[in-house]
């Protein structure tokens, strides 16, 4: 029979539901930060790695990309488990495989241990956005969600943007290998925090008559559609759309947060320090493109523009934008116009970043949120694998970075195409089918 329309509850949220989004959100902030910079070590660290261990620019690709083939092929099987068993499980065991392996990093010998390590790094980070996002998905009702996505995806550039000159300090002063041993344990901090602050929803306090209240409008987002398990949504356009758009999302913020510091250090003959401080200046403009990046879906859609469109219509935009300001880069000769041009570049990115993760959060049931995440990460981390092997592959073979840019201008404009025709609202039925 259909579902009544659910009443608000006397307060909501309610005391503990805030305390909880504050520090949920709080927290996650926080160990997404600590995500990107250690994910952010071996390009700082770019230089001084490949004279350490004798690699070749395509070793380097391999052990950059080493990291992102990990993390994609563990995407699905961790996405199910965290729709299954919760967020919080999943993301303390992820925080304390990654934490664990970034401190074995500062102890490797050669490629082989260092490519173990990327790849543990990589299995353990991957629950990260996927539990964070279905955090949002518990707590904020869906047209609310973007906002705090927002907030939260920011952190994958405020990491990029403090890693530089954090990172370059320690490397500068400690070396190497201590800064991945102390950015390791910097982890493990966040670990414990996390396991011992955050509670999901069942676990917190929260009345039903709350959690009912939370989920009314996915509900209704699924009228006429009764979904059995996560395979019905290899069926869904959308999936196929988000998930292949998402591949060139990704691709391009790789490339820039792989080897944006050898670029500055190669093709415009900067010093490692030189280059740590402006390669600081395009991750913090991509830190302020994610968090306006939930604004604009969360604004859209208070204004009546349907949970799917509201986070396309400005992805499109800023993928396009991006795709022409990374074809100007290797055109200008001036550094400062060039780090200008990938500033904007990494805004646009990751304000299309922000709206791709707010779109899969609206796009299905709650009970799918996270595997819907990892359905489409894993064609951004297909695009994040690529990034840095093409790349150090077609620098070798030309002595030059240009091609790899203006590639990554034609895969960034291709995405904005697919996104543009591949994913949909689905329209409302009149009823609820219900078993």
């Amino acid at each position: 029979m259909p579902d009544q329309a659910a009443a608000p509850p006397a307060e909501f949220p309610s005391r503990p539901a805030r305390r909880m989004r504050i520090l949920a959100l709080t927290l996650l902030v926080i160990a997404g930060t600590v995500n990107y910079l250690d994910r952010s070590a071996l390009s700082i660290g770019n230089s001084s790695i490949r004279a350490s261990l004798h690699l070749s620019d395509t070793e380097m690709g391999l052990l950059l990309s080493a990291f992102a083939v990990a993390y994609g092929v563990a995407q699905l099987p961790v996405g199910i488990l965290i729709d299954r068993y919760g967020p919080r499980r999943l993301m303390s065991i992820g925080l304390l495989l990654w934490s664990v392996a970034q401190i074995a990093a500062g102890f490797v010998t050669g490629l082989g241990q260092f490519l173990f390590a990327r790849v543990a790094l990589g299995i353990g980070e991957s629950p990260m956005y996927l539990a964070g996002t279905k955090v949002c998905s518990n707590w904020f009702q869906a047209p609310a969600r973007a906002l705090p996505i927002g907030l939260f995806n920011a952190s994958s550039a405020l990491g990029p943007a403090i890693a530089p000159p954090i990172l370059t300090s320690l490397m500068i002063a400690f070396g190497w290998r201590p800064m991945f041993v102390i950015i390791g344990i910097a982890g493990l901090i966040v670990a414990v925090s996390w396991n011992l602050i955050y509670r999901d929803p069942e676990q917190s306090g929260l009345s039903p008559q709350e959690r009912t209240w939370i989920h009314a409008e996915d509900s209704e987002a699924d009228q006429g559609k009764t979904l059995t398990g996560w395979p019905s949504l290899f069926r869904e356009a959308n999936t196929w759309g988000m998930a292949i758009g998402f591949f060139g999302v990704i691709y391009l913020t790789w490339l820039y947060g792989t080897w944006l510091p050898a670029y500055l250090e190669r093709a415009r003959h900067l010093s490692v320090q030189q280059a740590g401080i402006w390669t600081a200046v395009p991750q913090a403009c991509g830190f302020f493109g994610a968090l306006l990046g939930g604004v604009a879906a969360h604004t859209l859609a208070r204004r009546g523009v349907g949970p799917v469109a509201s986070c396309r219509l400005p992805l499109v935009v800023a993928m396009l934008i991006t795709a022409a300001c990374t074809a100007g880069v290797p055109l200008v000769h001036n550094t400062s116009a060039a780090v200008f041009l990938v500033s904007v570049a990494l805004f646009c990115g990751s304000l299309a970043s922000s709206c791709g993760w707010a779109m899969a959060a609206v796009a299905t049931t709650p009970d799918k949120v996270a595997t819907l995440e990892a359905i489409q990460n894993i064609g951004g981390s297909i695009g994040g694998a690529l990034a840095p092997a093409l790349t150090g592959l077609v620098v070798q073979l030309t002595g030059s970075f240009t091609p790899a840019l203006l590639l990554a201008a034609g895969i960034s404009a291709a995405s904005a195409i697919v996104y543009q025709i591949g994913t949909r609202d689905r329209p409302a039925a009149p009823e609820r089918i219900t078993s």
